[in-house]
C-alpha cells in the first residue's frame, strides 16, 4: 500500500465517523471508558507507589521491628498460638543490646490509641485534641527511626524515662490545633487530664494515604506510660542497623537473643515476628494487584463490548459500501486493498476512542488528585502507550472480519447490488 493510498483510507474513515456522529460516539464509547478506566487506575497507582517508596525511604532501611503478632494480619486470621503468645518485655532491649553487635539502636515502645479501644485527651486552656496516638517510647526511639526526630525543643531522654518524668513531645498537628500563636515547647498541657509538659515538636509527617502520620502522635516517655496504662499489653520493638549490609546478620542476632530469652524450643516457631522494612512495599504490591486485575478485567469488559461495537459497525458499513466496494474492485482493487482500506477504517475508530479515552483518563486522575490531595497521580508515558496500544489491538482484532468478508465479496454481485 502505498502513502496515498494510507493517506486516502484515513480520510475515509475519518469522514466516516464525522458523517455520523451519534453512531460513532456509541460505537467508540467502549473504547473509550476501558482505555480512560486503564490510565486512571494506572496513574493513581504510580503516584501511590512513588508516595509509598518515600514513605519507605524516609522510615528508612535499616529498620526493622519486632512485635507478638504478624504485621498487615487481621486479628480474626490469628491462630490461638499466636493470641496466646507472650508480650514483648522491655527487658528485651538490654539484652539485644549486649547480645547483637549488628544492632545500633533498639527501642521498646506500647501505644494507647482508638485503634485498641483506647480514648485519648489533650488539653491547653479552651483547645483540645481527640483520637490521636499516645505512645511511650524510650530514649532511642529517635535514633532508630530518625524519621521521628524534633522540629522544635528536644526528644526524650534517659533521665526522663527513668524517673517516669511528666513530659511530652508532640506532633506539628496536635502542637497546630492547641498552639495556634503560641511556643508550645514549655506549656503544660492536660493529657488524659494529667498535667505534661511539652518539651519538642515533632518534624512534619502528614502519614499515609491520609491515615495518621507523627503529625496525630504525642511521644512520653515509656517509664511514664507503663505507670500510667499498665493494662497495655501490646508493646513492640524498633531496631536499626548502622550499614543495610548488616540488616540480615543483626535480625539473626536478635531473634536468636529473643528465642533464648523467651525459652522457644529449637526445633520449634519463633513466638514474635520480625517486620523488614520492604513491609509496606510489599503489601501495597499485594494490594495494587488485586486492585488491577479487577480494573483490568472491568476495562476488559469495555473493551470487549467496544470491540464488538467497532464490528457491528463495521459489517454495516460493508454492506452499505458494497457497490463502492465492485466499483474499486473492477478498476483493478485487489482482495488486499480492500481488506486494508476497511482495516484501517476500524484501526482509526478505535485509535480516535482510545487517545479520547487517554485524556479522559488523565482529566479523570489529576481531578482526583485535585479534590483529593492525597491520591496523587503521575500519568506515564509507558501507560499511555499501552492505552494507545490497546485500542489498536482492538481496532485491527475485531475489524479483521468485516475487512475479510469485503474483500471476499465478488465484484459483479457488488455492482448490481442496490
Amino acid at each position: 500500500m502505498t502513502r496515498h493510498q494510507l493517506a486516502e483510507n484515513l480520510y475515509v474513515a475519518m469522514d466516516s465517523l464525522r458523517a455520523r456522529p451519534g453512531r460513532s460516539f456509541l460505537t467508540l464509547l467502549g473504547i473509550v471508558i476501558g482505555v480512560a478506566a486503564v490510565i486512571t487506575v494506572a496513574a493513581l497507582i504510580e503516584g501511590l507507589n512513588r508516595d509509598i517508596v518515600s514513605r519507605v525511604q524516609r522510615l528508612g532501611s535499616k529498620v526493622f521491628f519486632v512485635g507478638r503478632f504478624p504485621a498487615g494480619v487481621s486479628p480474626d486470621q490469628w491462630t490461638e498460638e499466636i493470641r496466646r503468645r507472650k508480650d514483648i518485655d522491655v527487658s528485651y532491649a538490654r539484652a539485644i543490646r549486649r547480645n547483637a553487635p549488628k544492632v545500633e539502636y533498639v527501642s521498646v515502645f506500647a501505644d494507647h490509641s482508638f485503634v485498641f479501644g483506647y480514648s485519648n485527651e489533650v488539653r491547653y486552656r479552651n483547645e483540645s485534641v481527640t483520637n490521636f496516638f499516645l505512645r511511650g517510647v524510650d530514649e532511642e526511639f529517635d535514633d532508630a527511626l530518625p524519621m521521628a526526630s524534633v522540629e522544635q525543643g528536644r526528644f526524650i531522654t534517659d533521665a526522663d524515662n527513668n524517673r517516669a518524668r511528666p513530659v511530652a513531645v508532640i506532633g506539628l498537628g496536635i502542637a497546630q490545633g492547641l498552639f495556634p500563636q503560641l511556643d508550645p515547647i514549655g506549656r503544660t498541657v492536660r493529657l488524659n487530664g494529667l498535667p505534661f509538659e511539652v518539651i519538642g515538636v515533632l518534624q512534619n509527617d502528614d502519614g499515609l494515604f491520609g491515615g495518621p502520620g507523627l503529625n496525630d502522635f504525642v511521644l512520653i516517655p515509656y517509664g511514664t506510660f507503663a505507670k500510667l496504662y499498665p493494662e497495655v499489653e501490646m508493646h513492640y520493638m524498633a531496631a536499626s542497623v548502622a550499614d543495610t549490609a548488616h540488616l540480615d546478620e543483626a535480625v539473626d542476632q536478635v531473634v536468636a537473643t529473643l528465642r533464648r530469652l523467651r525459652g522457644v524450643p529449637p526445633q520449634a516457631e519463633n513466638d514474635f515476628e520480625v517486620t523488614l522494612p520492604d513491609f509496606l512495599e510489599d503489601l501495597w504490591s499485594q494490594l495494587t494487584g488485586t486492585l488491577f486485575l479487577l480494573t483490568f478485567a472491568v476495562s476488559s469488559i469495555a473493551l470487549l463490548v467496544g470491540g464488538i461495537g467497532v464490528m457491528n459497525v463495521m459489517l454495516v458499513s460493508v454492506t452499505e459500501r458494497t457497490k463502492e466496494i465492485g466499483i474499486r474492485k473492477a478498476v483493478g482493487a485487489r482482495k488486499q486493498d480492500i481488506r486494508a482500506q476497511f482495516l484501517i477504517e476500524a484501526l482509526a475508530q478505535t485509535v480516535v476512542g482510545g487517545l479520547i479515552g487517554i485524556a479522559v483518563g488523565a482529566g479523570a486522575s489529576w481531578g482526583i488528585s485535585a479534590l483529593i490531595p492525597t491520591f496523587s497521580a503521575h500519568v506515564s508515558i509507558f501507560w499511555l502507550v499501552v492505552g494507545a496500544a490497546v485500542s489498536a489491538i482492538v481496532g485491527l482484532f475485531f475489524g479483521y472480519y468485516p475487512a475479510s468478508r469485503a474483500a471476499q465479496l465478488d465484484a459483479i454481485e457488488c455492482l448490481h447490488y442496490e
